[in-house]
């Protein structure tokens, strides 16, 4: 594993904190902004954190910039549609290739992450001020390390199940909320060779993106979403008959 900085990218919609005051008053500087913030200052020295929106020339995830980013961190809500479909596909190779993804909260319904997942990704839902409880059920992952169990966010939006997704790799947090619902709320997945990490506490008619530990939850997701190899898409390779081990460059399977 490099010990270079981590390079995350936080990306954010921006578009409820452009059109709602109540949005703009809680968060000054976008919730982007404020999750890169927040992240930051759990990761320190160990990150090197910016930040893209949607309405930049290719929302801002050019080739140049995902071919420097680590962990790609994703929040949209209102405008998922808006969002080219050549720069999801463009996401979805680094993706596959390597690069780390943190989906949180609305990002449940976003392009990439229905792509990824295959699913519809649907959920119940209600915002109604409802106290969410973060409780860890896999306290021996490190996403969950350092993390007091469980969270617990005074107001929230709730997110309930059924959770049209695939079944995990790995459940982290599981959230229970005032109306008696429960919510599959971290998971992790690994597609090609990257790894993805969905974690539903954040809202924008709430602070949730100010709460510590919910920021301390997201610094870990780029921890672990990390890449721990070269950036590479899995390509299918030929060998020859009797030469099983080295034919055409062939090493094993994933590898070059």
């Amino acid at each position: 594993m490099s010990t270079a900085p981590i390079r995350a990218v936080i990306w954010g919609e921006n578009r409820h904190e452009q059109v709602e005051p109540s949005v703009a008053e809680r968060y000054p500087d976008g919730m982007h902004g404020a999750i890169a913030k927040g992240v930051g200052e759990w990761l320190g020295d160990k990150a090197v954190i910016s930040t893209h929106t949607l309405d930049e020339p290719e929302h801002g995830l050019t080739s140049d910039v995902l071919d420097e980013t680590d962990v790609l961190v994703w929040w949209g809500h209102a405008a998922h549609g808006e969002v080219a479909d050549e720069v999801v596909e463009r996401v979805h190779r680094h993706v596959l290739a390597g690069m780390g993804l943190v989906v949180l909260h609305s990002g449940h319904w976003s392009k990439i992450f229905t792509k990824l997942m295959g699913t519809t990704c649907t959920l119940r839902w209600r915002s109604e001020h409802d106290r969410e409880l973060v409780w860890t059920v896999n306290p021996q992952h490190p996403i969950a390390r350092g993390i007091p169990n469980p969270i617990v966010i005074p107001e929230q939006e709730m997110y309930g199940e059924y959770f049209d997704v695939p079944t995990p790799d790995e459940l982290v947090f599981i959230s229970g909320f005032t109306g008696g619902e429960v919510f599959r709320s971290g998971m992790t997945y690994r597609r090609g060779f990257g790894r993805i990490f969905y974690f539903s506490p954040g809202d924008q008619d709430f602070p949730v993106y100010h709460h510590p530990d919910v920021n301390h939850v997201i610094a870990n997701g780029i921890e672990w979403a990390r890449p721990d190899r070269e950036r590479e898409t899995p390509t299918l390779l030929r060998y020859d008959t009797d030469d099983f081990f080295n034919g055409q460059g062939y090493r094993g399977a994933f590898e070059r």
